[in-house]
């Protein structure tokens, strides 16, 4: 096992022809993709990974420097194509790991035959002219939440983030992997994915982008899969479900888990 496979806690499983890896989004780790996998094995070699920082890495191996910004996620992940001698996938990036993903595509198009943008944003903070969702007194409360008491935090994040109540199993199981990250490395990858501003790189992602997104989502709005839409370099196509939440794979599986099938086996017709 390469290096960067075991700081990433690589799996990989099925053995089909094509390559799908599954990009997990802040709060989360790769468990999150548990009621998709099964419908992929049969068909797919499905690569599965822990983002760094995520509450299954080892904290050691996290530099706050090098994660200030979503590029050093984006070589993170070209490293590991590199370890496993991926030439070619169809990447599927939840939240962040959707801008990481679109990251890494502009240096190694190639190396991406799509990307699947599921509950993704290239800014959360409004602007003029652009609704992300977030005025900068909201990040300042949410970053000094999780600084006093991070449990507290998680304990009112999870519901919120998932749209559901603290008893559903989906809310528990965010909660659970919210509460595994160790607390300034969570608050250091919150700060730099939402004061990220990735609008400029847009048109520069030519690899087709498949933008699947939530009707209710308190992180993203809805007029930012628009946006993506508008903005991306290459073509695109935006399909918006009948699901709340920032993680409908796991609040609404029956409902995305088709959707995001979908657009894994159906290529943009140009």
């Amino acid at each position: 096992m390469g290096i960067v496979e075991e700081a990433q806690n690589v799996k990989i499983i099925g053995d089909g022809q094509q390559t799908v890896v599954l990009g997990h989004g802040f709060g989360t780790d790769q468990s999150v993709w548990k009621h998709l996998i099964p419908h992929l094995v049969e068909d797919y070699k499905v690569v599965l990974y822990d983002n760094m920082g995520a509450g299954t890495t080892n904290p050691d191996y996290f530099d706050f420097e090098r994660y200030r910004s979503l590029e050093g996620f984006a070589y993170d992940l070209l490293a590991m194509f590199e370890e496993l001698r991926i030439d070619s996938c169809v990447f599927v990036g939840h939240s962040v790991s959707a801008m990481i993903g679109a990251i890494a595509s502009i240096t190694r198009p190639a190396l991406f035959h799509k990307i699947i943008m599921l509950s993704s944003s290239p800014r959360y903070l409004n602007d003029e002219d652009y609704f992300g969702g977030f005025e900068e007194e909201d990040l300042e409360q949410l970053f000094e939440a999780m600084q006093s008491n991070y449990k507290a935090w998680c304990s009112g994040f999870a519901p919120l983030a998932v749209g559901g109540d603290m008893d559903s199993a989906a809310v528990q199981e965010f909660s659970r992997t919210l509460f595994n990250m160790r607390p300034d490395i969570a608050l250091s990858v919150a700060q730099t994915i939402f004061q990220a501003d990735m609008r400029s790189i847009l048109p520069l992602v030519t690899v087709p982008c498949h933008i699947i997104q939530s009707m209710k989502d308190m992180a993203v709005p809805v007029v930012v899969s628009e946006y993506l839409h508008r903005n991306l370099g290459g073509l695109s196509i935006v399909e918006v479900m009948q699901s709340d939440g920032h993680l409908p794979q796991l609040s609404s599986p029956d409902v995305v888990i088709p959707v995001i099938l979908r657009h894994i086996r159906y290529d943009i017709a140009a």
